[in-house]
This record gives C-alpha cells, sequence and structure tokens, in this order.
C-alpha cells in the first residue's frame, strides 16, 4: 500500500469521527447543513456529514438569569435598587437558534427593562408588600416576549429591595409610632374595663347596708401594715354628716 492510499484512508477515518456526535439527554442539536436548518437531533449518537452539516447543541434544563440591582423610581417618587432572578427553560431549540443571536442575554436585558418597567409603575408599599403579585407582572411581560425566541419564562422572583437611609429612618418611626398608637388603645381599653368593673362593684357594695364602710376598713387594713405608719381616714358622705350633726350638737 502506498503513502499516498495511507494518507487517503487517514483522512477518511478522521472526517468518519469527526461526524460522530454525541448529544447528552438535556441536550438537542440543530442541524444546519450548507448554512441551512435541517432538522433536529435528539439525545444519543448522531451523524452528521462533516464540513458540509454543523451541528448546534441547546440546553433544555432549567436556567437562571441574574438581573443585577437596577435603580428604580418608583410611582410615589422614592429611589429604590431592586435585583431579581428569572427561572427559564428553552422550549423550542430550533427558534433559540434561528430566532435570536444569543437567548439567554436577549432574555437578560428584556428582563432587565421590564423590570424596570413594572417597579416604576407601583407604590413603595405595593413593591415592599407584594412581592408576588410585583413578580408576576414581570413574568407574563417576559414570557411574551421570549415565546417568541423559543423561551418559556418559569417564573421571576425579586430577590433584594434596597432602600436610602432617610426612608429606612423614616420607616422605622412610623413603625415605632404605630406600636405607640396600639400600646395607648390597649391601656385605654384596660383602664375602661377596669372602671367598668369598679363601679359594678361600687353599685353592689352601695346597696348592702355597712358594705362601704367595711370596705374602707379593709383598705386601710392592708394599706397600715406596720402600726407606726400613718393612716389617712377617708370617711364616706354618710358617716361625715353624721360626725358633722354631732358636733354642732
Amino acid at each position: 500500500m502506498s503513502i499516498l492510499a495511507i494518507y487517503v484512508i487517514g483522512i477518511l477515518v478522521v472526517l468518519i469521527l469527526s461526524g460522530l456526535k454525541v448529544v447528552n439527554q438535556y441536550e438537542r442539536g440543530v442541524v444546519l447543513t450548507l448554512g441551512k436548518f435541517t432538522g433536529l437531533r435528539q439525545p444519543g449518537l448522531q451523524i452528521i456529514v462533516p464540513i458540509f452539516q454543523r451541528m448546534i447543541r441547546v440546553d433544555t434544563r432549567t436556567n437562571t438569569i441574574d438581573i443585577p440591582k437596577q435603580e428604580v423610581i418608583t410611582k410615589d417618587n422614592v429611589t429604590v435598587n431592586v435585583d431579581a432572578v428569572v427561572y427559564f427553560r428553552v422550549s423550542n431549540s430550533e427558534k433559540a437558534v434561528l430566532e435570536v443571536g444569543n437567548y439567554i442575554y436577549a432574555s437578560s436585558q428584556f428582563a432587565q427593562a421590564a423590570l424596570r418597567d413594572v417597579t416604576g409603575n407601583v407604590e413603595l408599599d405595593s413593591l415592599l408588600g407584594k412581592r408576588d403579585e410585583v413578580s408576576a407582572q414581570i413574568k407574563e411581560i417576559v414570557d411574551v416576549q421570549t415565546e417568541k425566541w423559543g423561551i418559556d419564562v418559569e417564573s421571576v422572583k425579586i430577590q433584594n429591595i434596597e432602600l436610602p437611609q432617610d426612608m429606612k429612618r423614616a420607616m422605622a418611626k412610623q413603625a415605632e409610632a404605630e406600636r405607640e398608637r396600639r400600646a395607648v388603645i390597649i391601656t385605654a381599653e384596660g383602664e375602661k374595663a377596669a372602671a367598668t368593673a369598679v363601679a359594678a362593684a361600687a353599685g353592689i357594695l352601695s346597696k348592702a347596708n355597712g358594705g362601704i364602710s367595711i370596705r374602707t376598713l379593709q383598705t386601710l387594713e392592708k394599706i397600715a401594715v406596720e402600726p407606726s405608719q400613718k393612716t389617712l381616714f377617708v370617711l364616706p358622705a354618710e358617716l361625715t354628716d353624721t360626725f358633722s350633726k354631732l358636733i354642732n350638737k
């Protein structure tokens, strides 16, 4: 066998081996023949024609896109920094390759724009208290656009919302004032209940002959434990009138 034949056989072997491609279970292969889309290749060992065909692998697993912090002015003119994460997967490998240059970068940029648009149209209280609703609005907007690129957005989650220091202090004061208001209301309700109970007890004692006097003596006994203590006697009105009549006689 001549050297030329060996050289030709070697080239053929290299070409055949280069045409063998392995597609992983989580991938799909987009095949282009002379630059034209000619089909998808499923997981397993696939054969393509070297030089004339090219196969682009597309990962179909769920991926994440981190949306960096975006400076946003809310509807009530508060400047905040918001970041989020997008969970997505490729649902159509053909569109992901043919309809957009880089589907991950394109999805990331569109998600950033949607995040700014949605958070800029809500007030700060809604942004802080209704994150799930705001995230759902962002997902809906991004999903409509990325569907054209063969991308399925599974969810969008707002992670951090950074507030200015002045706003943090104002919110802390508001929370403190709210707690003080609740404390005052609870104290007033307690005094009201105590006054109602005292009034009821006084009504019962006033109906019994000598009830007020006995209760007065019991109170004096409790506050004057030591004999050396000075005790101030507060007499009921009926006893005061009686003593006054006796003294004036």
